[in-house]
């Protein structure tokens, strides 16, 4: 079978032959040791920034990474391939009880790699109720406007000029004959080729992913990757981290073989995800002297509305996500009943047909619809209310996280609100028929008796899919250790050496796509620990 479209250069492919320092631990004949300034555990938006901030300072740096090393020449553009080589339990994560599906990316760019490019700053009301409810310094819109800035240029993150697939499209067009209000995504890509399969990985390297800006810039300056590598827990020497010991793991990336890698360094930098991280200081027994690592972990609970639409809409092609609105986000306080943001994701035949409820001929007569499709999803902000603890990081007894996310009368009262929005957007849009995703999956062909429908909804968890590929919390920041685990600048507030540089940083959820709001936090905090170690190399 030919390949879908031309080769183009592989800058992955040209750095290894140029002599990058890269190790795939599933091939090793022998325990690996190795020392280095820092040692950072994950390669996604806050260990690849990260690693490259450090390296530019002229630090060594050693990166671990659970995934493979995959590149635009490995990215094909099938589902069947990508699911399993580059998302966490093969794109089949859930909750413990699972009634949540989480996709997460488990590969060199963590889920960098594999999103949609959705990029947003951390919402101003966000960062305001932090500063607020939380006591959170120095993270103002304004404070962090430049390191966002900083962030969006290096990634060229920028508005989205190419007109809307006709699934944004939609979305654009009900929003604006009901008043309610759109805008366009903005996206980090370069010279993009609009084919529409991001979460695949980007075959033309127009994404502008770890994988393929800040990676490449701290190996081309000496950094080591070591990629198929489990962190399994950090060796504590009183209060300080003596090693990390980290399994390597075979070819499927699943199973632990014989072969050890033990790494020493001045400083560790935690930045596995807001599961993978708090999983990890779980192991290592860290200092919790307050039971806050893995709590207060929170997603995007996500609710998805499927529509038949009297055209074609081919939601499989052309840019990912590139429409928004914010009407129901904005109308409630962050403290009120819960808002959420409503995006169109994109329709791909795997992804459609594990997320359409219902069974048989029924779910074959949706499938066979695929071309007419589209498909609103609505995000809801979680955290900001007493009655959205979130949920916690827990350990299996072989060691590896599940996230345990009880969803309760708060949250339903959204789905509920979000449904109903999200039915009377796609008639308005020109929708023949909706079927909000839940329950048998029924659809109807009226406002009204959707409407009726929906508020009749027996919502619950397992009866009302909920998803979400946003993962945030479990070690957040914070003045105050009785309720934070790492102090403003990352550092844990109970351990020397440790820092934490990724979403588990948040103290809420975001309200909106989070990689942005990752990037310009963990460039803030990664240039303070280069500016403070470069400062302690000076006076040793």
């Amino acid at each position: 079978m030919s390949d879908p479209i031309p080769r183009i250069p592989d800058p992955i492919k040209a750095g290894l032959a140029a002599g990058w320092d890269v190790v795939d631990a599933s091939r090793l004949a022998a325990d690996l040791h190795i020392e280095a300034d820092v040692a950072i555990v994950g390669s996604g938006a806050g260990g690849g920034t990260a690693a490259e901030t450090l390296a530019l300072a002229g630090l060594k740096v050693v990166v671990l990474e659970e995934g493979p090393l995959r590149s635009s020449s490995d990215f094909r553009m099938r589902e069947s391939d990508a699911y399993p080589e580059l998302y966490q339990e093969s794109a089949a994560r859930k909750t413990a009880d699972k009634a949540i599906a989480i996709y997460q990316g488990r590969c060199v760019g963590g889920g960098t790699t594999v999103n949609w490019t959705s990029s947003f700053r951390t919402p101003p009301a966000t960062l305001a109720h932090w500063a607020r409810a939380h006591a959170i310094p120095g993270l103002s819109a304004e404070a962090m406007a430049p390191w966002f800035a900083k962030m969006e240029a290096r990634l060229g993150i920028a508005p989205w000029d190419t007109a809307p697939n006709p699934n944004n499209a939609a979305l654009a067009r009900g929003a604006a004959k009901l008043g309610a209000g759109s805008d366009s995504i903005r996206r980090n890509v370069r010279g993009c080729w609009n084919l529409g399969y991001c979460g695949m990985g980007c075959p033309t390297n127009a994404k502008q992913s770890m994988l393929v800006t800040t990676l490449p810039s701290a190996l081309a300056r000496g950094a080591k990757l070591v990629t198929r590598v489990r962190a399994q827990r950090y060796v504590l020497a009183g209060e300080r981290i003596d090693r990390l010991e980290a399994w390597a793991l075979d070819a499927s990336g699943t199973t632990p073989t014989a072969r050890r890698v033990v790494v020493r360094a001045r400083v560790h930098v935690a930045a596995a995800g807001a599961i993978g991280t708090p999983a990890l200081l779980l192991r290592s027994n860290v200092p919790d002297p307050h039971d806050l690592v893995g709590r207060r972990t929170f997603l995007h609970p996500t609710v998805v509305s499927a529509a038949l639409m009297p055209d074609r809409v081919d939601g499989f092609r052309g840019a990912p996500q590139t429409v928004y609105s914010d009407h129901h986000l904005d109308r409630y306080a962050a403290d009120g009943p819960i808002g959420f943001k409503l995006e169109a994701a994109p329709i791909h035949p795997v992804l459609t047909a594990i997320t359409l409820p219902g069974h048989g001929e029924a779910h074959a007569a949706w499938m066979r619809e695929l071309p007419r499709l589209h498909v609103q999803i609505a995000l809801l902000r979680d955290g900001f209310h007493p009655a959205s603890p979130g949920g916690r990081v827990l350990l299996r007894d072989d060691g590896t996280p599940v996230l345990d996310y009880p969803l309760g009368d708060y949250v339903f009262d959204g789905v509920r609100r979000a449904f109903l929005a999200m039915a009377e957007l796609q008639f308005a849009a020109g929708a023949r028929a909706v079927m909000p995703v839940h329950g048998a999956g029924e659809s109807w062909t009226s406002p009204a008796a959707a409407r009726a429908a929906i508020e009749r909804f027996d919502l619950a968890p397992l009866a009302t899919p909920v998803l979400s590929a946003h993962v945030m919390g479990g070690a957040p920041l914070g003045p105050d250790e009785a309720t934070s685990v790492v102090v403003p600048d990352g550092r844990h507030h109970h351990l020397g050496g440790l820092y934490v540089l990724d979403g588990s940083l948040f103290p809420t959820s975001i309200g909106a796509n989070p990689q942005l709001s990752i990037y310009g936090l963990v460039a803030k905090l990664a240039h303070g620990l280069a500016g403070s170690l470069a400062g302690r190399t000076a006076a040793e």
